[in-house]
């Protein structure tokens, strides 16, 4: 029933995940229910598939806030007035819907979701819920960031509007924000704790921008906040233009409207400048791209266009410099690399990119 919990060589693992299938079919919503009402807030949960109900939830803590990932069979829960006066955790449960379709309502508000969407309430009003799947929708899956009221850089008046409301992740802070989500999720089972808490600072910082930017109250966010907001949204536009070669700490100052100079103090505390993450990062990209089946027809010197790197001479000697071996060379090794090699060196990409 437990995830990995220690790394090789001894640092804890910081995720941990719990599944039903381990417990007999009668024993498994009543054990989801404990858990989920121990890891989130008492909550009443009622389902058609008590009989069998086959589940899973992942619990990472991040420092000041905790992220839970989850998927089950359709259901309907609520938590009326008395289970929130029995216990309050006095957060913002901002979710990001990965599968199925759910309804939320809260405070006279309703809204319906599905994947892709954002959705948010507060442990401390009642509130009920269901999520339910179909021909047309996948089983329910969602990511749920746990926001510590408190901690929210934003006064209530203006997070409570978004409760219960429709929010975009599919553009502006919603996209950069649930990208940044799902690579969290990718790489949670790898994280120990000692990474865990510093992503939390991050995490609240981009859960607070992207809430400000709904609820257009940018200007009460700290400093430190909204420098990390931009660095997401740098990083974003990065990844986003690779294989331009137009691309450079010019270009990426002009689109966000900020100076050269700024953008390299932002990176100043980074282990890299803007032009060596560039680098990296369309490096890694042909690395993946020279091992992939589907394009083992195409030239090594069109690898490397294909990511903004359009001079042959300049791409081999980078990424020799890079990993030790010509773009051919890998090309040639990796055909007798296992695949399971080649899955652990993009993790550690995904891994390196989102601890930065």
């Amino acid at each position: 029933m437990l995830g990995a919990v220690a790394a090789l060589g001894g640092s804890p693992m910081a995720y941990t995940e719990l599944d039903t299938t381990s417990l007999p079919p009668e024993d498994r919503f009543a054990w989801w229910r404990e858990v989920v009402g121990q890891g989130v807030a008492p909550i009443r949960i009622t389902t058609d598939h008590a009989a069998d109900f086959v589940g899973r939830a992942g619990f990472l803590p991040l420092g000041p806030v905790q992220l839970t990932t989850m998927s089950f069979p359709s259901l309907s829960s609520d938590r009326p007035a008395h289970l929130v006066r029995r216990s309050d955790p006095e957060t913002y449960e901002l979710t990001l819907i990965l599968g199925g379709a759910m309804r939320v309502a809260q405070e006279r508000c309703e809204a319906r979701f599905s994947a892709g969407d954002f959705a948010m309430w507060t442990s401390s009003r009642p509130y009920t819920g269901q999520a339910v799947s179909g021909p047309e929708a996948d089983a329910p899956r969602a990511v749920i960031l746990h926001l510590p009221q408190a901690l929210v850089p934003l006064p209530q008046d203006k997070v409570r509007p978004l409760l219960a409301r429709g929010l975009p992740a599919r553009s502006g802070m919603g996209r950069i924000f649930a990208q940044y989500l799902e690579s969290l999720v990718q790489q949670a089972p790898f994280l120990d704790e000692e990474v865990a808490g510093r992503l939390g600072r991050t995490s609240l910082d981009l859960a607070a921008g992207f809430l400000a930017q709904q609820a257009g109250a940018q200007e009460r966010l700290p400093p430190e906040t909204r420098h990390q907001v931009l660095l997401a949204a740098i990083d974003t536009f990065i990844e986003d233009n690779l294989a331009d070669p137009r691309l450079s700490p010019g270009a990426i100052a002009a689109r966000h409207h900020i100076s050269v100079r700024l953008l390299h103090q932002l990176f100043r505390g980074r282990p890299e400048t803007v032009s060596a993450r560039i680098r990296r990062r369309r490096l890694e990209r042909c690395r993946e791209d020279l091992t992939a089946p589907r394009l083992c027809d195409l030239p090594v010197y069109a690898i490397g266009a294909r990511w903004g790197l359009t001079d042959p001479a300049g791409f081999s000697r980078a990424f020799r410099a890079a990993y030790g071996l010509s773009p051919g060379e890998h090309r040639n090794a990796s055909s007798r690399e296992p695949a399971s090699s080649r899955r652990r060196a993009h993790r550690a990409n995904v891994s390196r990119t989102l601890g930065q």
